[in-house]
This record gives structure tokens, C-alpha cells and sequence, in this order.
């Protein structure tokens, strides 16, 4: 996608570890490298991408991509469980990643949109995104999103030398029908 395609010329797509792990891994590296997307100060190995699929595939937790008509991965989001004890178990925490030549297209949104539809799917109530609190382009999507704003723990990162504030935003959905204990 050179900036002139339109969103009709991108396919969503389920990522896998044998099509789309390179591509991933380069834009989970340039999110550390160079933003405050990922609290993380290292870049990540390939063999990371490994456990990374396989805690997906084991919690049943999609990873929704956007390819280009060359099948060049632009942007990927997934989700995965927001707290290790069961009475979570109908909250997800997400995330979403735009390869950096094609952010403020739309894809994040495309991203989020397919996220949202998966999580009612699976029968989930909340999504909570935990953005930088100074990530304008984030909180703005997630807003326009239905996501609301539920609280901020300021200075709980660190990294290029200041304080980072982390931000919840979380949306509540109209499901499951029929919620369980255990």
C-alpha cells in the first residue's frame, strides 16, 4: 500500500506463525525501538514468535491481520487474557500494531473493528486496551470505538529517559448471554 490504495484493496486476514511471524516480529521491533507502544527496551528474537503463537493458539485467541494486494502485512491486533484468575475469564486485554509507513489510514480501526466482532463471538464482556497515556492516535481510536476512559497509573513506566503514565481504556460488551461462576 503505497498511500493511494484504498481500503477495498486490503484483505483481513488470520495471521499464522509460518506466514506472517517475520512481518510481526519487524513491527513489534520498530514499536520498541522507537515509541512507547511496548513498555520493552530490547528487540524481540524470531524464536519469540514461537510461545508468542502458541499462547495465542492455546487461549483460542485470534490474530487478526491487514495485508496489501501483495500480501505484505500492514497492521495486526490480537488479544489475550487480561489476569491469570479464572473469575477474568471474560475479559481480554488487546493490542493493536500499524507497520509505521501505514498508520492514519484506517487499518488500526479495521484492526479494532474485527477484534471487537471476535471478542462478542467468543461470548467475552470486556476489552481493555492499555495505552500510553500520551498515545493521542490511540486514546482518539479507542474512543471513537465506544471505549471509555477507566483510569490512569501514572508514571509506571520508564523508558527514553522520562516517566511513562499507562492509561485503561475498556469497553463493555453485550455478552455473554449467560455468564457462569467457576
Amino acid at each position: 500500500m503505497q498511500g493511494n490504495e484504498t481500503m477495498d484493496q486490503v484483505e483481513i486476514v488470520r495471521c499464522s506463525l509460518e506466514r506472517h511471524a517475520a512481518a510481526i516480529l519487524d513491527i513489534f521491533n520498530e514499536a520498541i525501538a522507537h515509541s512507547t507502544a511496548l513498555y520493552d527496551y530490547k528487540a524481540r528474537e524470531p524464536q519469540s514468535m514461537v510461545a508468542w503463537f502458541e499462547a495465542k493458539q492455546r487461549g483460542s485467541f485470534p490474530v487478526i491481520g491487514v495485508e496489501d494486494a501483495a500480501g505484505t502485512l500492514l497492521a495486526f491486533g490480537s488479544y489475550g487474557s487480561f489476569r491469570a484468575w479464572p473469575a477474568y475469564k471474560y475479559t481480554v486485554e488487546h493490542s493493536v500494531y500499524v507497520h509505521r509507513d501505514h498508520r492514519g489510514r484506517g487499518l488500526g480501526r479495521l484492526v479494532m473493528q474485527r477484534l471487537i466482532e471476535a471478542a462478542r463471538e467468543q461470548g467475552l464482556h470486556a476489552m481493555i486496551g492499555g495505552i500510553d497515556a500520551a498515545n493521542a492516535g490511540s486514546i482518539a481510536l479507542h474512543t471513537s470505538l465506544g471505549f471509555r476512559h477507566v483510569g490512569t497509573l501514572p508514571q509506571v513506566g520508564f523508558k527514553f529517559g522520562r516517566w511513562l503514565d499507562l492509561a485503561f481504556y475498556e469497553l463493555l460488551l453485550d455478552t455473554p448471554l449467560a455468564p457462569v461462576d467457576g
